[in-house]
């Protein structure tokens, strides 16, 4: 899939709703109970621009952006501004936020994960496109040396491999991997002075 390494307009995407899906297929047993099945393991995001337009130049530049994508043809990064760190929304990210492996001597790539734990239950959600200049690498606690960052896929790469049994942690920022999810955008002049806001849907892409 064709991806830009550009991110939508930030100050666009406040105030825009969506969130995280879960597919799950549940089947009605005869007897009452459900068999339930997740056929996705990791969840989806989807997200509405359109809420976050506040004049026709915002609109305008949603367009050029709209057309300089392809429409659905290219995917782009996004900011989720309700959850877009390492750390805890109100918090800055420091580099023990969360942990990506055990060195063992030998492995020099870790791939950046966000960890969601509730009740017991912990879910690994693979971070790929972190934001430039915003990784900081830890090793027990300290800053790492040698490390390198592919922000189009979030594989940390270490010159010297970690000593066996070293916790390695990462603090970040980072983007969701969006496509277009409709294939026109649709407004008029008039609905828009109205106040109604165009529907601008964005999905989250696997790259």
């Amino acid at each position: 899939m064709s991806f830009h390494e550009t991110r939508f307009p930030a100050g666009l995407s406040f105030g825009s709703t969506g969130g995280p899906e879960r597919r799950v297929e549940i089947v009605t047993l005869a007897n009452g109970f459900e068999e339930r099945n997740a056929p996705w393991a990791q969840s989806r995001r989807s997200f509405d621009a359109g809420i976050g337009l506040r004049s026709l130049d915002d609109l305008e530049e949603i367009v050029a952006f709209f057309e300089a994508r392809g429409g659905q043809l290219n995917g782009f990064r996004w900011k989720d501004w309700t959850d877009y760190k390492s750390c805890k929304p109100s918090g800055t990210p420091a580099r023990t936020d969360q942990p990506l492996g055990t060195g063992d001597g030998s492995r020099t790539t870790f791939q950046l994960v966000k960890r969601y734990a509730s009740g017991g239950s912990v879910y690994l959600r693979d971070i790929r496109k972190p934001v430039q200049g915003t990784v900081l690498v830890g090793v027990n606690g300290a800053a790492a040396a040698g490390v390198s960052v592919d922000t189009t896929t979030g594989v940390v790469s270490f010159a010297s491999p970690p000593a066996n049994g070293a916790a390695v942690t990462a603090g970040f920022e980072f983007d969701v991997p969006v496509r277009f999810s409709a294939e026109r955008i649709d407004t008029s002049l008039a609905a828009f002075q109205a106040g109604e806001m165009p529907s601008i849907p964005v999905i989250e892409v696997r790259v």
